[in-house]
């Protein structure tokens, strides 16, 4: 934006400054013409007193050397009867048309103009009297002049251009300033703001980014607060389990370590749904997986489903938090159990690529009868929210990524979470 308001600044000076100089350029150099023929109009005229009183050689040659134009040998007299003092340059007939025409006259030579003025003398004599006037006094000082004007339309451009910059350099910081904090505030930082500085427009698109941070502020909040609360109505039927099974003794005891991690879970939602989420934004999901099976193996064990996991035993970075990851890989698993019957394998692979991590849920169930219908939020057709796939879809295309449901090697269904490990840098404000 600098760069261009330095241009536009360059632009608009320089078409006024050529406006404006190069009328007075011309002004300038016809002053200076007018100027050095005003001068040998002078230096003819003090001739004529001298003529009025003699036209002999001597006399005439001693006040031509008395001028200016007579010292440098630019001044000749013609006295009527073809006598001639000094050095002449004007053609002959233009002399004579002079002397008829009794005014004076200006001739163009090829060395500069001759100023011929005829001069009436008594007893019908006549003179005329020729200056001549050479192009380097015709444009003396004219260079000069262009220099000097030149310089100042110079200045003036450089100054436009320094007041531009900057104006440019305020409104480039203030914009910066604002595209940083939504940058920050995207991120996850919801105590990012932005002070109102800059033009008028800045500032206010500045306090409408403080009024929204503040209000997506206060709906996480109020979300955070609603799922602590959904969360913590489970706990009435996990207590009613809770006693069911300690009713029915020793045999029971699979059922109540199972409730009790159960509980731990719920714990660990309502106490993660009430603070706000400073969560790293990349975890290992080779870790997330071993936990999130080690947690979902005892109900496979009791449902005697066939289970493993492949790819997990090195580190794999992904950049999403463990806990939305833990959100999608529960929510898959979950689906395996809830819409296949019991005794039915699954398997968990983890797959690395280049710039590419692939968790591959397959299942050897019924598989997806529609995976068109399956993929829009909300819909389902065994009875469940249908929001498992959607949360696992986004959480891939927040990195770039994509969801593909396919036809596993066991025979029923298969969700395909790519995750991009590399994810696109946002464009940065440039100092232009």
């Amino acid at each position: 934006m600098r760069r261009t308001l330095a241009v536009l600044m360059v632009a608009v000076t320089s078409m006024v400054a050529l406006a404006f100089l190069v009328p007075l350029a011309l002004i300038v150099k016809e002053t200076a013409q007018t100027r050095a023929l005003a001068g040998a109009e002078r230096q003819a005229s003090a001739l004529v007193p001298v003529l009025a009183l003699t036209t002999r050689s001597d006399d005439l040659g001693h006040a031509m050397a008395r001028t200016e134009a007579g010292r440098r040998g630019l001044l000749a007299v013609h006295v009527k009867g073809g006598t001639t003092q000094g050095t002449s340059r004007a053609p002959a007939a233009e002399v004579a048309r002079a002397a008829r025409e009794t005014r004076a006259s200006t001739v163009e030579l090829d060395g500069g103009y001759v100023l011929l003025r005829p001069v009436a003398l008594d007893e019908d004599r006549g003179a005329v009297i020729e200056v001549f006037v050479p192009a380097a006094d015709l444009n003396r000082g004219v260079l000069t002049s262009w220099a000097v004007l030149t310089g100042v339309a110079v200045a003036l451009v450089l100054g436009s251009v320094l007041v531009g910059d900057r104006l440019g350099a305020r409104v480039v910081r203030s914009a910066r300033r604002l595209g940083t904090a939504a940058t920050a505030l995207g991120a996850g930082d919801l105590s990012e703001r932005v002070y109102p500085d800059g033009p008028p427009e800045l500032k206010a698109a500045a306090t409408a980014f403080n009024a929204m941070a503040n209000r997506v502020t206060q709906l996480l909040a109020a979300e955070r607060e609603l799922a602590a609360d959904l969360s913590h109505r489970l706990r009435t039927p996990l207590t009613a389990l809770k006693l069911s099974l300690d009713q029915l003794g020793p045999q029971a005891e699979p059922g109540r370590q199972a409730l009790a991690r159960l509980e731990g879970e719920v714990d660990t939602i309502i106490a993660a749904a009430r603070r706000p989420s400073r969560a790293a934004r990349s975890c290992d999901a080779a870790e997330v997986l071993r936990e999130r099976l080690t947690f979902w193996s005892a109900l496979a064990e009791d449902q005697r489903r066939p289970w493993e996991l492949v790819g997990a035993t090195l580190p794999v970075r992904v950049p999403v938090p463990a806990g939305e990851l833990t959100a999608v890989v529960d929510a898959l698993l979950g689906n395996v159990f809830r819409h296949t019957p019991e005794g039915t394998a699954f398997g968990v692979t983890l797959h690395e690529g280049q710039d590419t991590v692939g968790i591959l849920i397959a299942d050897a169930g019924p598989g997806i009868a529609d995976p068109d219908s399956a993929m829009e939020r909300g819909s389902s057709g065994s009875g469940s929210t249908g929001l498992g796939l959607d949360i696992a879809r986004r959480l891939a295309e927040s990195t770039g990524g994509r969801l593909r449901l396919d036809r596993s090697s066991m025979g029923g269904a298969q969700v395909q979470v790519w995750l991009r490990t590399e994810i696109a840098a946002k464009p940065a404000l440039k100092d232009t």
